[in-house]
């Protein structure tokens, strides 16, 4: 009986799955501008209007004015759930099947049986429960297959006791019950959904909901008699044919019956109102699923079943004959109607959401922890370790003594780019021309032409002749890090130049550092490290450079001239503690 509905609905779902995530997805984050915390930007997607919502949960515009309280002391923090939002009411009209399930068979629609529509009116009281009016008018017709050959009620006049086989040589004339119920039914339904909370999408497309329902079911029933009475037609030839399908048998019945149900059927004296119609507490059940065409439409397809007490709604009380006897049938009949109904959300000229049951509640607790606008957020604290205000991420001279001036980067400030940070330099502005500067930040002006053929060497403690005098003296200053910084690099370049004009000259390369094994190893990898940053960026050998290390003083200065003719030394020496390091 209710196959085909089934494959119907069935039908409908795998044609709707293929566009239910396009219809209801979350906007692409990767394409979409997000809006920043508290930006009043909003996204003008089809389904939302800020972060995947159905509505912005701090626009006042949607609440009702018995809520504004709530509203108010959520937005001053002192509520943290925000007002239910005032949501649009669901009107829909829909075509149905319309059974009677009884004594007497139900024949279905594409049998010539019944029909009916529906209109309905449905309101949310949350996310979850709504409440729903629906009419329902429907006709449903019922008819045997099978004779029933021990009475021949329907087809006597009201009052007739069934003719039972009283002797074994009475034989009852062979009856096919046809009947037509006519019908309106009104129901208030509870419903209930929860397919709206989504974990892990905005929301869906389908809702599947059930409902239990309380009305009255006022119908009349009518029996298709022989020319108007309620003398039984003869099929004296179908009788003969026990083997007959049902198809057939239903075809040769409608063949030898009219299309009137002209005579009024028994209704056990039920209570009858306008046109002698039977009026009963109808009591139902149902289920069913929407799918949400936009944010207006939605189709619905429904199984309604409703049991009021009655067992003459197919106009007939009893079963079927069983041996000599006739069976007393159902404790009672029961209405079955399958639906399919077109929905609409009405909207006033006030600002409203969808239904609630389609609403995820979930969205504002999702969206305002992945875009906070009204959540309360403690104050940022960055790592700081040595005070300077430049956060750890950030800072490139982490290490910064307290109280040191620094630079947008962290690093000592450095005004005349000496390469000696202001807080150690004994003469704060060196002149270009003075420069390479000392340990202290002092300059060495240009000696006249009779010196310049004449060097420092601290070893020698004074001036002494050097043929490469014309190469620049320097110092570079290492933080506790071996690198090189940009002070040093432009240091370097001038050596560099120096020493692809004078092409026969070494350089000395001398790191300080006694004292302690640890501080001759970071001497030894401060000179290291500036032969081969010469070899890497100016590609000059090591066999131009002599290397020393461990002299007295600061571990973090290397100092650089230009080696007099008497100097030897190789530009490749091992580390003195490997293991050090």
């Amino acid at each position: 009986m209710f196959k085909n509905r089934f494959l119907l609905i069935a039908g409908f779902i795998v044609l709707m799955a293929q566009s239910l995530f396009a219809q209801e997805s979350q906007p692409n984050t990767d394409t979409a501008k997000i809006p920043p915390p508290g930006s009043s930007m909003q996204w003008s997607n089809r389904d939302m209007t800020y972060h995947g919502k159905n509505y912005d949960v701090m626009d006042s515009s949607y609440y009702p004015k018995f809520r504004a309280k709530q509203f108010k002391k959520y937005m001053n923090h002192q509520e943290i759930f925000p007002p239910k939002p005032r949501n649009q009411w669901e009107a829909g009209f829909g075509l149905g099947l319309y059974n009677v399930i009884g004594n007497v068979p139900t024949l279905m629609l594409w049998n010539g049986g019944g029909g009916g529509f529906n209109v309905n009116v449905r309101k949310s009281l949350g996310y979850i429960f709504s409440l729903r009016a629906q009419y329902i008018y429907g006709v449903g017709k019922n008819l045997d297959l099978q004779p029933t050959t021990g009475f021949n009620y329907p087809y006597t006049a009201f009052g007739y006791v069934p003719l039972y086989y009283e002797t074994p040589s009475v034989k009852a004339t062979p009856v096919y019950r046809a009947t037509r119920m006519e019908a309106s039914q009104v129901s208030l339904d509870l419903m209930f959904n929860a397919y709206n909370i989504n974990f892990h999408q905005a929301r869906n497309a389908v809702s599947f909901f059930g409902y239990a329902g309380i009305g009255g079911l006022a119908y009349k029933t009518r029996v298709n008699a022989l020319d108007g009475g309620y003398a039984p037609y003869q099929f004296g030839t179908i009788v003969s044919d026990p083997k007959a399908k049902n198809s057939k048998i239903r075809k040769d019945l409608k063949k030898g019956m009219d299309k009137t149900y002209e005579s009024v059927a028994d209704n056990g004296g039920g209570k009858q109102i306008l046109d002698h119609k039977t009026l009963d507490f109808a009591p139902s059940l149902g289920a069913g699923v929407q799918y949400k065409f936009n944010k207006k439409f939605n189709i619905q397809f429904e199984e309604r079943y409703t049991f009021p007490s009655d067992v003459y709604l197919d106009g007939s009380r009893f079963g079927k004959t069983l041996g000599n006897q006739v069976s007393q049938g159902r404790s009672s009949d029961a209405v079955n109607y399958f639906s399919v109904t077109l929905n609409y959300n009405v909207s006033t000229k006030k600002k409203s959401v969808e239904p609630l049951y389609w609403i995820n509640p979930l969205d504002h607790a999702y969206s305002e922890l992945s875009y906070p606008r009204h959540m309360i957020l403690p104050n940022p604290v960055l790592p700081d370790e040595d005070g300077d205000g430049i956060t750890d991420q950030f800072d490139k001279c982490p290490h910064t003594p307290k109280g040191v001036a620094v630079d947008s980067h962290g690093c000592p400030l450095d005004t005349d780019g000496d390469g000696v940070p202001d807080f150690k330099d004994h003469q704060l502005i060196t002149p270009t021309e003075c420069q390479p500067v000392d340990a202290d930040g002092v300059g060495k002006c240009p000696c006249p032409e009779a010196c310049k053929d004449l060097a420092y060497d601290s070893s020698k403690g004074g001036l002494i002749k050097n043929a490469c005098g014309k190469i620049k003296t320097g110092q570079l200053l290492f933080t506790e890090v071996t690198h090189i910084s940009t002070g040093m690099q432009a240091q370097l370049a001038l050596l560099a130049s120096d020493m692809q004009i004078y092409t026969t000259c070494k350089v000395v390369i001398i790191g300080s550092g006694a004292g302690s094994k640890a501080k001759e190893q970071h001497a030894w990898e401060n000179v290291d490290a500036v032969i081969q940053y010469m070899g890497d960026k100016h590609q000059i050998g090591r066999e131009r450079f002599i290397f020393k290390f461990g002299e007295v003083g600061d571990e973090n200065i290397v100092s650089f001239r230009g080696a007099n003719e008497t100097e030897q030394g190789s530009g490749n020496v091992p580390p003195p503690h490997p293991e050090i390091k």
